[in-house]
């Protein structure tokens, strides 16, 4: 038996991020409606702070604009950081532009950058009966590492999402990014 194997879990959770092309994971989501109600908690500040990260954006393609992420304030729900992101305990803002803006249906935004060239983040909705389908897909990942991190980021950001559209406490994201990490390794 492997080393991850020994430390894999039993059940895989629901909502897997799926590879669909070298350096490009998909994750699909049914949230509830309506779509206008997701697209306000993609684009405004207030909202996406609940689930992902705070920054106002102007909404228009080649806008930037900055998101602020506190992921150990996304719950009541609070955990110690883990030690190899204590450094970002106050939180950590980092730069992005808009490169589509198509309410309510579709927002793409970069992602990254620093040293590499940055990754591109879409979200795409489309009702479905009394929800909303969303399909986020984060493409241009250099390396299995950054799928592993990403893939566990949006896993766990995606699910405090869910939660908060249906009225529901979200577990710390760091328990859940925890969980999920040595799945996505």
């Amino acid at each position: 038996m492997t080393a991850a194997e020994q430390t894999a879990p039993e059940t895989i959770p629901d909502g897997m991020g799926t590879i669909v092309e070298p350096g490009t994971i998909r994750f699909e989501r049914l949230l509830p409606g309506p779509i206008e109600r997701v697209w306000a908690y993609l684009t405004e500040s207030d909202k996406r702070a609940q689930w992902l990260a705070s920054g106002e954006m102007e909404p228009r393609a080649g806008s930037a604009f900055s998101l602020h992420f506190d992921n150990s304030g996304l719950s009541p729900q609070r955990i110690p950081t883990p030690e190899r992101f204590r450094r970002y305990d106050a939180g950590i803002t980092t730069a992005h532009q808009i490169t589509r803006f198509e309410p309510p249906r579709l927002l793409a935004i970069t992602w990254g950058g620093g040293t590499e060239e940055p990754s591109e983040v879409t979200f795409e909705l489309a009702e479905e009966g009394e929800g909303v389908r969303l399909v986020l897909t984060h493409r241009r990942l250099p390396d299995a590492p950054s799928l592993t991190n990403v893939g566990a980021g949006w896993h766990s950001h995606l699910a405090i999402l869910a939660d908060k559209l249906s009225g529901r406490t979200p577990p710390s994201f760091w328990t859940l990014f925890g969980e999920l990490e040595p799945i996505y390794a």
